[in-house]
């Protein structure tokens, strides 16, 4: 028998350490739309030459040199533009050096899997851990070219990683590459110019304590009254006090509305972006801002009323609610969402499907959640998989982390926990002991049902297994049926079950006086003698 990994502990996962919130600049004139695209466009082209900059400073880049870009900015803008565009440029250059180190991680895994193969003899099966050969020698050639190709690929990221060299576009890569085939995209020409030209669009500012309203250079103030600070090459467009242009529309903020409303009056630091939906015409703005990390509680005290254990899936969640010894309550139930078209429409997806797990959660009193804490990064090369390409893309569309992380951000103003666990065998051990038992004639329990009762049973400590075995000797009552569906301090846990009446005990009641000494007999010894007593007392009488 194979040796089984270990299993990861559960923990209680971190809450969300910031906010963001959205709402739509309507009623804008013409004349501020204007203005918001000369803004955007001047300190675009900013940004574009200060990324430009720090790619060529590479791995020398210092402090002098961050001075010296902000100085050039801040002649052609202002010292507050000036520092938020590097500040973005910085965090850009650092989210791209970390993309490449993943990159290549990812073609090791790739060329360590392919020369695996090559070296398994032609139609060798594989095994869970490692896989088999190819299956032909087309195949095989085909795999051996695919090697090299790996091979330059991750010879030329090395070289550039030593070097502090990182390709960035601003924009977006696959933006950029629709260029060239526009008919697949669906994009006309001036379609996709006015796509580019928003993406690479600059209209955000960060926040800063202490300066009114939390923010001197995009101010949102209680009454939802925006202003922007306009950059030195524009102040002729200005339309009220030092340089300011006040936009017609105003915002309200729906969602946690009140928790900005006190940030804003308080002067703490709030971060605002505009932004233009070109697909829909809108303009919108959002406001982000720090919150200190919540402090997690205990896990034991998460588990006191229960949990509910989600499965994660392609296309729904499947969920089941656990009293606190493992047992499932009710029946199970399902989330679907769909996670096709543009990444807004499958966001928002996801987003319902975790409100309605979330509102139900609330309604059962139940204090946790308990999730896979599923990483697919190693699993989705199309090395390790082959042919099974379907599959490739199934993992590939989980949204496994992101789930994980909204449905932290979501559940961190409902008060509920959500309990991170090891993923390992959940699917396969909770279909081996849950799904027969948990479906009958009116309800069908399915695997992701029964895998969601593994994940809550792992979550609580429990073993995921239904029953142990009973012991060999000693099969009856007298030894009682161990179970494992309550503490190990429960009273009667290793005692026999109750009888009950039923058709197995007659109807008749657990403290009847009816023995066994009083029924008929059935061997056949006990019957061949009542059948001689009768006829010996039909000759006596006879």
């Amino acid at each position: 028998m194979a040796d089984l990994r270990p299993i990861g502990v559960p923990f209680v996962a971190p809450g969300p350490t910031g906010v963001a919130i959205r709402d739509r600049l309507g009623h804008l004139t013409t004349e501020d739309e204007q203005v918001l695209r000369l803004i955007g466009a001047h300190l675009g082209s900013l940004a574009a030459r200060d990324l430009a900059a720090r790619c060529r400073d590479g791995l020398g880049h210092c402090t002098d040199t961050w001075a010296a870009r902000k100085r050039e900015l801040t002649a052609a803008s202002s010292s507050r533009w000036g520092g938020a565009i590097t500040k973005a440029t910085h965090d850009q250059w650092a989210l791209s050096w970390r993309c490449q180190l993943t990159h290549i991680q990812s073609l090791e895994a790739g060329i360590k899997t392919i020369r695996h193969r090559l070296s398994q003899p032609l139609g060798h099966k594989g095994t869970r851990r490692a896989p088999g050969g190819y299956r032909s020698k087309k195949e095989w050639f085909q795999k051996t070219r695919r090697l090299h190709v790996l091979e330059e690929r991750l010879e030329r990221e090395r070289a550039d990683r030593e070097a502090g060299v990182v390709h960035v576009v601003r924009g977006g890569r696959r933006l950029a590459r629709h260029r060239h085939n526009l008919g697949a995209a669906q994009l006309t020409e001036s379609q996709w110019r006015e796509r580019w030209e928003a993406e690479r669009w600059f209209l955000a500012a960060d926040g800063e304590s202490g300066k009114r309203y939390g923010n001197e250079t995009i101010r949102v103030t209680p009454d939802g009254e925006v202003s922007i600070k306009l950059p030195a090459p524009l102040a002729g467009l200005a339309n009220a006090r030092h340089g300011r242009y006040v936009l017609a529309a105003k915002v309200s903020f729906p969602h946690r509305g009140e928790q900005w409303a006190d940030r804003v009056e308080a002067n703490r630091a709030v971060a605002y972006r505009i932004h233009l939906d070109v697909e829909r015409g809108r303009w919108y703005l959002t406001a982000s801002w720090q919150i200190p990390p919540a402090r997690t509680i205990p896990i034991d005290a998460a588990l006191a009323e229960g949990v509910i254990g989600v499965d994660t899936n392609a296309d729904h969640l499947a969920a089941w609610r656990l009293d606190v010894h493992g047992n499932p309550i009710g029946r199970p139930r399902h989330f679907p969402y769909r996670l096709g078209g543009s990444a807004e429409h499958r966001d928002a997806q996801v987003r319902h499907a975790l409100s309605r797990l979330l509102n139900w959660a609330k309604s059962c009193h139940v204090a946790a959640v308990a999730i896979e804490d599923l990483d697919f990064a190693a699993d989705k090369t199309r090395e390790k998989h082959g042919r099974k390409k379907r599959f490739r893309q199934l993992i590939s569309g989980m949204p496994t982390g992101r789930l994980r992380a909204r449905l932290t951000s979501m559940a961190d103003q409902t008060g509920i926990s959500i309990i991170a666990v090891d993923p390992a065998y959940t699917s396969k051990w909770g279909a081996q002991h849950w799904q027969k038992p948990l479906t009958g004639k009116n309800r069908k329990a399915t695997r992701h049902d029964a895998a969601s009762i593994a994940i809550g049973r792992r979550a609580q400590g429990h073993p995921i297994r239904r029953r142990t075995t009973p012991p060999p000797a000693h099969r009856s009552d007298e030894q009682g049926h161990r179970t494992v569906q309550a503490r190990p301090d429960a009273p009667g846990r290793e005692g026999p079950r109750p009888r009950t009446p039923g058709p197995r005990t007659r109807s008749v009641p657990p403290d009847a006086a009816s023995t066994r000494a009083t029924r008929t007999p059935k061997t056949v010894r006990d019957v061949r003698s009542d059948r001689v007593w009768v006829q010996d007392s039909l000759l006596l009488t006879g």
